[in-house]
């Protein structure tokens, strides 16, 4: 019997400050099976995007100055997203990393873009200081995970004490 081959991977990044993190660990999954990565990031509630603290996307602070994008349109957003996904496909020295920037409900979202894509497996951050826990009880994670027959790599992000 011949193993499934794992050749598309999708990277699905947030507005936390881990994020890096996740695409880091996501890369080099993809990587070591010599599968195509796409970087997808989900506009959904403008909320996550207000704070001054870190940049919005990838909490990569520095990227960019605050007031050369707008963060409180949609177009704004998607433009700020899109910056990110690109500066971190030059962090990851592959320029054949196809990014893209959805809106709508986050779970669902990802997992329409993980048909388009055909996707063999969904690379996750969980960030709950009990990601058991929150795995169990809720999170995007755990739409997904109840949703999809795609393998998810999820990657615990607590961030230490």
């Amino acid at each position: 019997m011949e193993a499934n081959q794992i050749k598309h991977v999708l990277i699905a990044v947030d507005y936390d400050s881990t994020a890096l993190k996740v695409v880091e660990l996501g890369f080099s999954l993809a990587k070591s099976m010599s599968a195509e990565v796409t970087l997808l990031h989900v506009i959904t509630d403008s909320m996550y995007y207000a704070s001054t603290e870190f940049s919005p996307i990838l909490g990569i602070g520095g990227y960019i100055e605050t007031d050369q994008i707008q963060l409180d349109t949609v177009d704004g957003l998607r433009n700020a997203a899109n910056h990110f996904l690109d500066k971190t496909k030059r962090h990851l020295g592959d320029e054949n990393i196809q990014t893209i920037v959805r809106e709508g409900d986050i779970a669902d979202t990802i997992l329409e873009t993980a048909k388009i894509f055909k996707a063999d497996i969904i690379v996750l951050g969980s960030h709950s200081q009990k990601w058991l826990e929150n795995i169990l009880v809720g999170s995007v994670t755990e739409e997904v995970l109840k949703q999809t027959r795609i393998p998810l790599f999820v990657i615990p992000t607590k961030k230490r004490s």
